[in-house]
């Protein structure tokens, strides 16, 4: 039995301080024959961090000769610092039929939708603008001045759901995965995409009429 040739492309999005990227790496774990696409970015490592574990950490002058190549699916500027997903590493992943996860802001999701390229675009909120407040003041060392940018880039983000296919609320970490591995299971059931499975099955029937 055969399934879809190529691998579908799931967009996920969020505010700052929501989850999103810890969202994406658990569906990763749980799901199988899915993959999440790692950013390219211009800003230097944080402490901790993995170059080609967290993001492909390049210079500015790499990224700008990727964009000049045409290289991205997507990129934007933010904080002074670029990010965006490779062209390339997606086509490779999608072709070999693996579902992909992009973690991508709202000016990147954007990007993806005016390519017409094929996708599932999932908008990740926190439970209120006073916990995703929480979270980030929780886990950040920025001066206040950085963290009211982040905070008023939140608000505008925040209202970009409704461009999105799908809203998930993320108040607890487990019960927001399940969410979202229903949405997964829900979109690779669509009849156009598994015509191809559901025409080898009805085969065996008609095999079995003749006998």
């Amino acid at each position: 039995m055969n399934k879809p040739e190529r691998g579908l492309l799931f967009i996920v999005s969020a505010p700052s301080g929501t989850g999103k990227t810890t969202l994406a790496e658990r569906l990763v774990q749980i799901l199988p024959n899915l993959s999440m696409s790692r950013s390219y970015t211009s800003r230097p490592a944080r402490a901790g961090e993995r170059d080609g574990h967290d993001y492909h950490f390049i210079t500015r002058e790499q990224f700008d000769g990727m964009i000049a190549r045409g290289e991205f699916l997507e990129w934007a500027e933010v904080f002074n610092n670029r990010y965006g997903t490779s062209r390339p590493d997606t086509e490779r992943l999608q072709s070999s039929g693996q579902d992909v996860v992009l973690v991508i802001d709202v000016q990147g999701a954007a990007q993806v939708k005016r390519s017409g390229i094929d996708h599932t675009s999932i908008f990740v909120l926190p439970p209120s603008f006073e916990i995703l407040e929480r979270r980030l003041r929780g886990r950040s060392a920025d001066s206040e001045a950085a963290m009211q940018k982040r905070l008023a880039a939140a608000r505008a983000e925040a209202g970009c759901y409704v461009d999105y296919d799908y809203v998930v609320i993320n108040d607890r970490l487990e019960p927001t995965v399940v969410r979202l591995q229903e949405i997964i299971a829900s979109e690779r059931s669509r009849m156009h995409r598994m015509r191809p499975v559901a025409e080898d099955i009805i085969k065996t029937f008609r095999k079995a009429d003749n006998k």
